[in-house]
């Protein structure tokens, strides 16, 4: 079948599921954990969209890889990514063509059946972008509609390709490229519109999510969700709602609110359901210093899809302060309670609690720990809001707090899977704490993440017993939860958290990557491992499922990053086993598969300490330097997680005057390294360099002076 005649295929596929609303035609009828009638399912062989369909569910009716056969799952075929960075793309496949995006944006098409490359796109994002984004060079995917894929690149532009051929049909900007704006969500398509939103709070931009003709990439509406400090442009947004609840703060910054993830179109209420983020700074003192909940931060927001006009939110954490963002996976169900059949949404945000709420008019349902929470002891049914722990209001107490989960979340970015027959939830979640302080003087920067919180105060102590001791409460999970019934099932643990995606299939399976580097295939029922393969790299993104040609296939891309590997130092030699690699590349599966990954031959990088360091001041100076502008791409504590080199290694940390050529000159912009003397000195610099050099004596006399290259 040529390509022209497959997507011909596809649009009559993807006509099917919009009518049906979901793959399985039977969903609207489930009550009460009953299965749907097999005789109304319809077994969809592609993986047309973000979450399989439009309820962004995550689960496949297709089952011809089951319990019984798993075990002969093999690799079909691989292809090696462009950039060995964070991978954390869901595929589209349509009709025996996948189509994926990699770390900065490159986009592929392939063969589905053998991986023969169709064409490959590269939008060609500057590498010095990189500095505007708090969480690696990522793109968690593509839209696929009527032969079009759309796609938005982390410097804010939206583009329309052309799935036969690679070729653009617009682009458009879609943020203002004098901020620091980013996007690393993928696009949603319905009702002949291209919606998208993007990233940055921590940068001091303001959130907003927008609406483009799916034709044309004309601008049809766009909903900001907070209000304007310098930037008073107004959209669809109830102005006077959200202006209610915040009061004038004394920072120059945007209030962030950025929508950087999860956008879900209800064909049920024509209705977008979208998930807004942190607050910009995260110390509500600068940011609203007469308090208030700061609406939108930190909430699930429903709008028209037609017009963007507001219809409901619900807020997870009223005037957040701990970046529990609520930018999470949203799936949509439809359950029966208490006698009653109920269209809801489910999200576990960040702050550690399962919400269900109802998708008409966003009442609360329920709202339940999933994860170890101490910020808070329930949420109140009646009011909807939090009973928040006076202790962890860290801006009030002027105290260090250290709170459950952390700013990495019970559950971040990593897609959940929902079984609609049995009402199962299966969450990749994490059990974290950070020690919260406020910083209430500070100036604001560019180049640097803008928090009103002391993160030096979270920094390790050069003591082996403090650090297993963290490492000890920080771990992972794969969580099954009925959330009709709020019963925990079964609970996978793993040995550190930012463990990938979920997917669950009807052959009584789910499938998950690991941070050590595994794809996992888990029964359903009680989690018994049943298949794995190493993927030689973290596999972070989730896997999805299709078939072509009779065969039923599993795609995933592998390639480890993100903020948790580039910001957490020794916690991600935690979470990876060891000190974590990057070999980036697209993995295919198939019962009978036997293709083997080459030998992961790469060399072995040693430390070459230097015994000529700088006074101690200099040392903490640079310390302090690092831990404002250095730790979100190159770790605390200086210990590199696999993604950005490693300082400590560097041959620059050797000669003041190379250190200066790329700190302070920039000659390594193009690697994405970019010149900071517009905020830095050369003396801060230099300082800078003996704390690493101090980093690099300490690792070598401990006896951790090697690790493999990147």
């Amino acid at each position: 079948m040529n390509i022209n005649n497959k997507l011909n295929h596809a649009i009559v596929a993807i006509g099917i599921t919009l009518v049906c609303g979901c793959t399985s035609a039977g969903r609207d009828d489930l009550t009460g954990g009953k299965p749907a009638g097999t005789s109304t399912e319809i077994e969809s062989v592609d993986w047309p969209m973000h979450g399989n369909d439009v309820y962004e569910q995550r689960y496949s009716v297709l089952s011809d890889i089951n319990t019984d056969n798993v075990s002969k799952l093999g690799l079909a075929w691989f292809h090696d990514l462009p950039e060995n960075r964070g991978q954390e793309a869901t595929p589209i496949v349509i009709d025996g063509v996948i189509y994926t995006t990699s770390a900065w944006n490159h986009v592929h098409a392939f063969l589905a059946e053998t991986g023969e490359v169709l064409w490959e796109y590269d939008p060609k994002v500057p590498k010095s972008t990189g500095v505007k984004g708090c969480c690696d060079a990522v793109t968690r995917g593509l839209a696929y509609h009527d032969g079009g894929v759309y796609l938005a690149t982390l410097d804010g532009r939206l583009i329309a390709l052309d799935a036969k051929t690679g070729g653009m049909r617009w682009i458009v900007n879609t943020v203002d490229s004098s901020l620091n704006y980013t996007i690393t969500g993928a696009p949603r398509v319905a009702k002949g519109k291209v919606f998208i939103g993007n990233g940055g709070a921590e940068y001091g931009v303001r959130g907003y999510i927008t609406a483009y003709d799916i034709n044309s990439g004309d601008l049809v509406w766009r909903f900001y969700t907070v209000p304007g400090t310098n930037n008073h442009e107004t959209g669809t947004e109830p102005q006077s709602l959200m202006d209610e609840t915040w009061s004038k703060g004394n920072s120059s910054l945007e209030k962030g609110g950025t929508v950087w993830d999860t956008i879900v179109y209800d064909p049920d209420t024509n209705s977008l359901l979208f998930g807004v983020g942190n607050g910009s700074p995260w110390n509500p003192n600068i940011r609203s210093p007469g308090g208030g909940d700061n609406l939108f931060l930190s909430s699930i927001v429903s709008v028209d899809a037609d017009t963007g006009k507001y219809k409901w939110h619900y807020q997870t954490t009223p005037g957040e302060a701990w970046d529990f963002t609520a930018t999470q996976p949203i799936v949509l169900a439809n359950i029966n309670i208490d006698g009653l059949d109920r269209k809801v949404a489910i999200q576990a945000p960040k702050n550690g609690f399962l919400y269900v709420l109802d998708r008409t008019n966003g009442k609360l349902i329920s709202a339940e720990k999933f994860v170890d929470v101490n910020w808070a002891s329930h949420i109140d049914k009646s009011t909807g809001r939090p009973v928040i722990n006076p202790d962890a209001q860290y801006w009030k107490t002027g105290k260090p707090a250290l709170v459950k989960p952390s700013w990495m979340g019970g559950h971040n970015w990593h897609p959940m899977a929902f079984d609609p027959n049995s009402n199962t939830l299966y969450i990749p979640a994490q059990n974290t704490s950070f020690p919260y302080l406020a910083e209430d003087e500070q100036t604001p920067s560019k180049l640097a993440v803008n928090l009103g919180v002391d993160t030096k105060a979270a920094n390790l102590p050069d003591n082996p017993k403090v650090i297993a001791a963290v490492k000890d409460a920080t771990s992972g999970s794969l969580l099954a939860r009925n959330v009709l019934t709020g019963e925990d099932l079964w609970q996978i643990e793993y040995p550190g958290v930012w463990n990938g995606g979920v997917l669950a299939t009807k052959g009584g399976l789910v499938f998950q990557g690991s941070a050590t580097g595994y794809v996992n295939a888990y029964n359903s029922k009680n989690g018994h491992l049943l298949w794995r393969f190493n993927a030689q790299t973290g596999v972070v993104a989730p896997p999805v499922t299709f078939k072509v040609n009779g065969q039923q296939y599993i795609a995933v891309n592998a390639g480890w990053g993100g903020i948790m590997p580039l910001m957490t130092g020794v916690l991600t030699q935690d979470a990876a086993q060891g000190y974590p690699v990057n070999k980036s590349r697209l993995l295919v599966f198939k019962i009978g598969g036997h293709t083997n990954l080459p030998d992961d031959k790469r060399a072995t990088l040693e430390i070459q300490a230097s015994t000529l360091l700088g006074d101690p001041a200099a040392i903490t100076k640079g310390f302090e330097i690092y831990d404002r502008y250095c730790i979100n791409c190159h770790g605390a504590g200086a210990v590199g997680g696999g993604v950005i080199p490693d300082l400590r290694f560097s041959g620059f940390n050797r000669a003041p005057n190379a250190w200066l050529s790329v700190v302070r000159d920039g000659i390594l912009e193009s690697r994405g390294m970019v010149s900071y003397k517009d905020e830095l000195s050369d003396e801060d610099i230099e300082s800078v360099r003996q704390y690493i050099l101090e980093r690099a004596k300490y690792a070598k006399d401990s006896g951790d002076n090697e690790r493999p290259a990147r």
